[in-house]
């Protein structure tokens, strides 16, 4: 394994994604960022928890996505933390990704950002929205499955 398999290079995760939407399909896409933002994404100062992705005008842009800007930023800028910025696609992805959310109705959540040889990356998911009865189904399955693995580990025990 080489050093650079060595060390975790996911920044965040949108851990409500999984919980709110069914994952159909990935995508990773760049971002358009600005030196602070860069500064601050080193940090851990970001949250996905809010965002979600618009397609407006054959282009792809992330909104909501909260990245707090260091104290010790530049002076002469005024950071705006929650500002919109633009995701990087081909343009055949993009066109199969309008294509799905206009159609088919899916919607495109952010489920992770992460480093990628020195460039931050964004993975974001073709999704549809959970009903109630979904997501208590999913929660009773993901009980269901821990309960099996006590009882499993017990009975090697005994």
């Amino acid at each position: 394994m080489s050093d650079k398999q060595k060390f975790d290079t996911t920044i965040t995760i949108n851990r409500k994604a999984h919980h709110e939407f069914t994952i159909e399909d990935h995508y990773e896409t760049g971002l358009v960022l600005q030196g602070w933002e860069i500064k601050s994404l080193r940090a851990g100062r970001v949250q996905l928890d809010q965002a979600y992705v618009l397609l407006k005008n054959n282009e792809a842009w992330l909104l909501g996505s909260l990245i707090t800007p260091l104290p010790t930023a530049s002076t002469h800028i005024n950071p705006d933390a929650q500002r919109t910025r633009k995701l990087l696609l081909h343009k055949s992805e993009l066109n199969k990704l309008i294509g799905s959310v206009e159609r088919k109705g899916y919607t495109l959540v952010p489920l992770k950002l992460y480093w990628k040889s020195n460039r931050v990356k964004l993975d974001i998911a073709l999704a549809k929205g959970k009903k109630q009865h979904d997501k208590r189904a999913t929660e009773k399955e993901r009980d269901w499955q821990r309960d099996k693995q006590r009882l499993m580990k017990k009975s090697k025990i005994s």
